[in-house]
C-alpha cells in the first residue's frame, strides 16, 4: 500500500480527467492520497472528490506564492473547512524566497496565522520552503510549539541541504520526498534520502509537477508514486514493499487517516 501525500489533484490541469487518474493510482497500489487545495474552487472540488473517494483527503491553505494576491480573501473560506473538520491538514503554507512571488514579510504573516489555525484546530501543517530556512525555523520555534514541543508537520517536496533535512528531524517533522530525488543531478537529496529515517519519512508527487525521472517533462500523477519509492527504496538498501509500509503509517499518523 503507497499513500501519496501531498497532489493537486483538484488544479484545472488535473481536474477535468481525475478519474482516469485515480483508476490508474490503484491499479499500481496506491490507495491514499492527500489533495493539496490552495484556493476556493480546488477545496469546493476536493470535497466532492471525497464524497466520491473515500480515500481521498483534503489539506488547504494559500501557498506563499499566492499570499499577498490572494491571501487575505480567501484565508476565513479555508479556515472554516478546517474549524468544520473537512480538512486532514493545513497546507500547504511556508515561505518562497526562490521565486518571492509574494513580499516576504506578508509571508511570514500569513504562514503564522495558519500555524496559529493548525494549533486551533489540532491539524498538521504542511510546508513549503525555498531558500528561506532560517525565518520559517525562527517562526516555528516561537510560534508552533504545544508544552515545549513542536507541533506536527511535514516539509513537502523537500530540496534543502543535509543540514537542514537535520534541523527539520531534529524537530520531530517529517520530511516528503518527491520525484526530484530520481533526478540525476539530485546527488546532495539522494544523500539526504539516505540519512532520513524510516519513520520520518513520506513520498509524493506533488501531482501535476515534478514527474520523476522516466517520465520527466511530462504533467506527473500518483501512479508515477511507485517509480519514486521504487528509487529510494534503493538508496536505503530496502525492499520497495518496507518503504511502502512505514511511508504509508507515517502519513496515517501524521494526518490521522
Amino acid at each position: 500500500m503507497f499513500i501519496d501525500s501531498h497532489a493537486h489533484l483538484t488544479s484545472s490541469s488535473v481536474y477535468e480527467h481525475v478519474e482516469d487518474l485515480l483508476t490508474r493510482a490503484q491499479q499500481v497500489g496506491v490507495q491514499a492520497i492527500v489533495n493539496i487545495c490552495t484556493n476556493p474552487l480546488s477545496l469546493e472540488r476536493g470535497l466532492e472528490l471525497s464524497q466520491r473517494y473515500p480515500w481521498i483527503y483534503q489539506a488547504a491553505a494559500t501557498t506563499p506564492h499566492d499570499v499577498e494576491k490572494e491571501g487575505e480573501e480567501v484565508f476565513e473560506i479555508l479556515a472554516s473547512a478546517a474549524r468544520q473538520g473537512q480538512l486532514k491538514a493545513v497546507g500547504e503554507t511556508g515561505l518562497d524566497y526562490y521565486y518571492e512571488h509574494s513580499n516576504r514579510q506578508i509571508q511570514k504573516d500569513f504562514l503564522r496565522r495558519y500555524l496559529q489555525l493548525a494549533l486551533e484546530c489540532q491539524l498538521p501543517v504542511v510546508i513549503h520552503c525555498r531558500e528561506a530556512f532560517a525565518d520559517f525555523f525562527e517562526i516555528i520555534d516561537a510560534d508552533y510549539c504545544v508544552q515545549g514541543r513542536h507541533a506536527p508537520g511535514v516539509l513537502h517536496c523537500f530540496t534543502g541541504t543535509l543540514a537542514e533535512a537535520e534541523e527539520v528531524l531534529k524537530r520531530g517533522w517529517m520530511l516528503s520526498l518527491s520525484g526530484i530525488v530520481t533526478f540525476k543531478k539530485s546527488q546532495e537529496l539522494q544523500q539526504v534520502a539516505r540519512e532520513i529515517p524510516l519513520e520520518q519519512l513520506l513520498i509524493e508527487t506533488d501531482t501535476p509537477y515534478l514527474a520523476p525521472q522516466s517520465h520527466r517533462g511530462k504533467p506527473n500523477e500518483p501512479a508515477f508514486l511507485i517509480e519514486t519509492a521504487a528509487f529510494i527504496a534503493h538508496l536505503k538498501q530496502i525492499s520497495v514493499e518496507e518503504l511502502a509500509q512505514a511511508t504509508a503509517q507515517n502519513a496515517k499518523r501524521l494526518f490521522c487517516l
